[in-house]
């Protein structure tokens, strides 16, 4: 009786989940952990730190603006079929990859083709799925999903520096195609499933009171409320574009230039993989507890202070002269990796309603690539051109410092433009 209690409380929704962690762990590990393939690289195919920092950047816009595509194929072919067109993207991609020796043809397959591929087994094409697979459970579903984003940092960066050390980047790139087609194929082919249950999570005692909730809420949503457009102008969705843009600057130039960085600042391969990676890792556990306590304090401080924090950890990573310090350094910015993207579409949601959030939420996201694409060409120009990482890395630290301070000024909850406002009410 017990045995048979215990099979009907386990939901499937969270085999899903599951698999859609993994799936994210892969592919924000290869997008957040170029880094250790940067050197190497340039060794390799003879280019200059400038034109291969140029082909990453303008991957990182691909892969941001392949984001809503992959949205929008997601809601006309269904989750399953996106995922997998990703994955013959990325596993061709990456045979492409290996075989090309000239900029043009390395810059289509690594910095376009591959860029999309990811793209579309990213985090945007898993979220409506388990958004409609979990209600009352759907913010730690979520944040799981966070997790995975996470965990790629953690686990892979580490782990690609030992393989290139040991068997070249070529076969290391391929190995991880190899790797991620034996996931990604059975795992959406067996585990994601595109129909959720009915009631999706809730329990019995409350699948009574869905019809009425709905009601409840189609009353709230007919509530007069801002047109996109007029969103789209207002001030706190262009204050959240711009911690977003800091939050993307910030990210890719670590993923891209920080094993590179270290590298030139003194410490061995390991050491700095083993550093960046720790990020990731301390970030798993922070993203849970960030999570719950965004509930409970204003966001918009909890924001600002993680844009504080790292733009303080930026500037410790380029002082940072031993092993401990670059350790402690990477276990505090860790706390304050994750959350920043989560918390910017929970803001939007209170400030605009759930109606808007998802466009403005991937309009905004736009903004993040863009910063992306600037620092990751910047960190091989910079020092190319001036020899140091204090442009790159301390332009960081400032765009962050100023994303903490805008932060602190958006409205708490609701929004109006001046002449609606007396509607609204």
């Amino acid at each position: 009786m017990s045995n048979a209690s215990s099979a009907r409380q386990w939901y499937f929704g969270w085999n899903i989940v599951a698999a859609a962690a993994t799936l994210t762990l892969l592919t924000v590990g290869l997008r957040m952990g170029i880094g250790p393939f940067f050197l190497p690289m340039i060794k390799s195919l003879g280019f200059s730190r400038s034109l291969l920092s140029g082909i990453i950047a303008i991957g990182m816009l691909f892969y941001g603006l392949a984001m809503p595509l992959a949205g929008y194929l997601v809601a006309r072919i269904g989750t399953r079929s996106v995922l997998l067109l990703g994955t013959s993207i990325v596993v061709a991609s990456a045979i492409w990859t290996v075989n090309a020796h000239t900029p043009m043809n390395f810059f289509l397959a690594f910095g376009v083709f591959l860029s999309i591929g990811l793209a579309f087994v990213s985090p945007v094409a898993l979220t409506p799925i388990l958004s409609r697979w979990f209600v009352r459970q759907r913010g730690m579903a979520l944040f799981f999903l966070s997790t995975g984003s996470m965990a790629g940092i953690a686990v892979v960066t580490p782990l690609f520096t030992w393989s290139i050390g040991m068997f070249g980047w070529q076969s290391t790139l391929m190995g991880y195609a190899a790797v991620f087609a034996l996931i990604a194929i059975p795992t959406t082919v067996f585990v994601v499933r595109e129909n959720a249950p009915e009631n999706a999570d809730l329990p019995p005692s409350r699948q009574s009171v869905t019809t009425s909730g709905a009601s409840s809420a189609t009353s709230r949503a007919a509530a007069p409320s801002l047109k996109l457009r007029e969103a789209l102008v207002t001030r706190p969705f262009w204050k959240i574009t711009l911690g977003l843009f800091a939050c993307g600057y910030s990210m890719n130039l670590l993923g891209t230039h920080g094993v590179p960085m270290l590298i030139d600042h003194g410490f061995d391969a390991t050491t700095s993989s083993l550093g960046i990676g720790l990020i990731g890792l301390v970030a798993i556990f922070s993203t849970l507890i960030l999570g719950r306590i965004s509930d409970i304090l204003p966001r918009k401080h909890i924001l600002s202070t993680i844009y504080f924090v790292r733009g303080l950890g930026f500037l410790g990573l380029l002082i940072a002269g031993t092993q401990w310090q670059l350790y402690t350094v990477a276990a505090v910015g860790g706390i304050v990796w994750a959350g920043s993207v989560a918390l910017s579409s929970a803001i939007l949601a209170d400030v605009y309603g759930v109606r808007l959030v998802g466009v403005l939420y991937g309009t905004s996201y736009v903004g993040h690539q863009v910063g992306g694409m600037i620092s990751s060409w910047l960190g091989g120009w910079g020092y190319e051109t001036f020899g140091t990482h204090w442009l790159a890395f301390g332009s960081a630290a400032f765009f962050l410092f100023v994303a903490g301070g805008v932060a602190l000024i958006l409205p708490r909850q609701g929004y109006c433009l001046p002449a609606r406002q007396a509607a609204i009410a």
